[in-house]
């Protein structure tokens, strides 16, 4: 088998883990659940020369410096550098334009954990196969719990490796939800996908020929500076932005599902975040100078004064430079929206 060609997509700036994850060091650059950063996770992950080719990397000039100074460790590692955020679809297509055709492409957020390598490699390869016969793979996480924060796929037919996806589900209320996950049939859309770059060009070509023909000019007019390609800005800057879900995903009739359980989480809020690390006899995670006293489920983490907390649960206090943040687990999805994390 050929190799897999990891694109990791480096883009947003973290706001919903504010005061942690700021616009100057967003949330992949963080080293949040271990002592790696989730962006040189992503790379460990395909670091196996057996598997995998060297990294691409599809970022924005703001994250350029990140991205090298913390890529150091995995050889050969390029550089996309967007001329603008235009979405996913775009910085997918992107990669895929300076592949070669026949290159598999195994398209990776930045900012996610996952604890079971084993298990994400297995997936790959075997989402790697299907597109290598021009299926549209996306990876299947295991739901694990009704959430109504993610989009789900439906399995349908059965290939080899994974299933024919029988249709993509944006996200549900509860209700929808809890009967999805007692199904059986639906997996978490986590983003991650596997594709041989020039099926995904047709069919990009075919469904939004606007992103295709705009990123190829810009792939044409870039240029190249050192291990690092700059696409041209004008061609790049008339893209009107849209995910690759949406853009390619649902209207294909190639699309395929390898279903996968490899403990991820999109680390997409503070509870999330909780829920990724390893807790106490209480099921509390601290970092730095902390003390609860009859706590559970807490989260407490501060890089310089003293945090105390007595009787309380499930709640996260966040202290970081002169930023302090206390919010309930429930109220953990609407961190995103304070004046401090939108503008910072």
């Amino acid at each position: 088998m050929t190799a897999i060609h990891p694109v990791v997509l480096c883009g947003g700036s973290g706001t919903r883990l504010w005061p942690r994850s700021r616009k100057t060091m967003p949330k992949p650059f963080l080293p949040l659940v271990g002592e790696r950063t989730l962006f040189q996770e992503t790379l460990d992950r395909c670091a196996d020369a057996a598997l995998f080719a060297a990294p691409v990397i599809v970022t924005g000039a703001a994250h350029v410096a990140h991205v090298q100074a913390q890529s150091g460790d995995h050889p050969g590692t390029t550089v996309i550098v967007e001329p603008e955020a235009k979405n996913t679809a775009a910085a997918v297509a992107l990669a895929a334009a300076r592949l070669p055709a026949d290159a598999v492409m195994l398209v990776c957020p930045s900012d996610h954990h996952i604890a079971d390598t084993a298990a994400f490699q297995a997936a790959a390869q075997a989402a790697a196969k299907l597109a290598q016969d021009d299926w549209l793979v996306s990876f299947g996480i295991a739901a694990t719990a009704p959430e109504t924060g993610f989009g789900y796929i439906r399995r349908g037919d059965a290939l080899e490796g994974g299933f024919q996806v029988e249709r993509f589900v944006e996200k549900p209320d509860l209700a929808t939800a809890e009967a999805f996950l007692a199904d059986g049939n639906y997996s978490w859309n986590g983003g991650i996908f596997a594709y041989r770059a020039g099926f995904f060009m047709e069919e990009l070509s075919r469904f939004r020929p606007d992103i295709a023909d705009a990123v190829r000019a810009s792939v044409v007019e870039g240029t190249q500076d050192g291990a690092a390609f700059h696409p041209a800005a004008a061609p790049f800057g008339a893209i009107d932005g849209e995910s690759v879900d949406y853009a390619v995903m649902e209207p294909t009739e190639r699309a395929a599902v390898v279903p996968v359980s490899m403990g991820w989480s999109d680390i997409g809020n503070w509870q999330a975040l909780r829920d990724a690390r390893a807790g106490d006899q209480a099921d509390n995670r601290i970092r730095g100078t902390v003390e609860l006293v009859d706590c559970r489920n807490v989260l407490a983490e501060t890089d310089g004064p003293r945090i105390s907390i007595i009787g309380l649960d499930d709640i996260a206090v966040i202290v970081d430079g002169d930023e302090v943040l206390v919010t309930t687990m429930a109220g953990a999805q609407k961190v995103g929206k304070l004046g401090g994390a939108t503008n910072q």
